[in-house]
């Protein structure tokens, strides 16, 4: 392989996504989500560097072309794992959660089935949207994920209406609030609602793969 900018910056991505998940060992929270959105965010900024220097560069190559799709999807499953799990195993996460990471293994498998004739299977427009919108949802849902651990500390265990009563006479520190809702709900909730639409991207492009390869599936082949 050549070490140029753009496959350093596919390695950087690779390295990153596990990064993510070091976080909340290595920090408490607020930093740690703070910490992991950051590296997240800075991760899928490289995701469209690599690809534009290199064909601006004329740098493209074999070793960067592997490596960019596992990069995103490690990046992918390894911050919805961690999601999931500070989330509190929410339904309305989970059930996206597991179409994409169950696209993912089928068209992997796909893939090692077809052997040389996985170049059926090359990168659409769709998949690449589809991307994007994992990682918007994904840097979202960290955002809310933050701020909720900041509203619980606000609230130091009391309820929403012993909080608005502290509030009310001065004895805490009102939650910052977006138009009619708190930050942390708003956040979470579009993160959600962005999260259901890169699943059912996400279903489509893997629909999309498999109906390119059932031909070569039938056994009269």
């Amino acid at each position: 392989m050549t070490w140029n900018i753009p496959n350093i910056l596919t390695v950087l991505r690779l390295l990153a996504a596990p990064g993510v998940a070091v976080m909340f060992l290595y920090f408490h929270r607020p930093w740690a989500d703070w910490f992991a959105l950051s590296l997240f965010v800075g991760a899928a900024i490289t995701d469209w560097f690599d690809g534009y220097l290199a064909r601006l560069w004329k740098q493209e190559s074999k070793f960067g072309a592997m490596l960019d799709p596992i990069a995103d999807k490690a990046m992918v499953l390894i911050a919805i794992m961690v999601l999931t799990g500070y989330n509190g195993m929410n339904p309305w996460l989970i059930l996206p959660a597991t179409v994409i990471l169950f696209r993912e293994v089928f068209v992997a498998g796909l893939r090692e089935f077809l052997g040389a004739k996985a170049g059926l299977l090359k990168v659409t427009k769709l998949a690449k949207w589809k991307t994007t919108a994992q990682m918007v949802a994904i840097a979202t849902l960290f955002l809310g994920t933050g701020l909720e651990y900041l509203n619980g500390v606000a609230m130091q265990g009391m309820t929403p209406e012993q909080y608005a009563e502290a509030v009310s006479a001065g004895l805490a520190d009102p939650i910052r609030a977006c138009g009619n809702r708190d930050c942390a709900s708003f956040a979470n909730i579009l993160g959600l609602v962005l999260i259901w639409l890169a699943a059912i991207l996400t279903a489509i492009t893997g629909w999309d793969y498999f109906r390119k390869a059932l031909p070569y599936l039938r056994d009269d082949r």
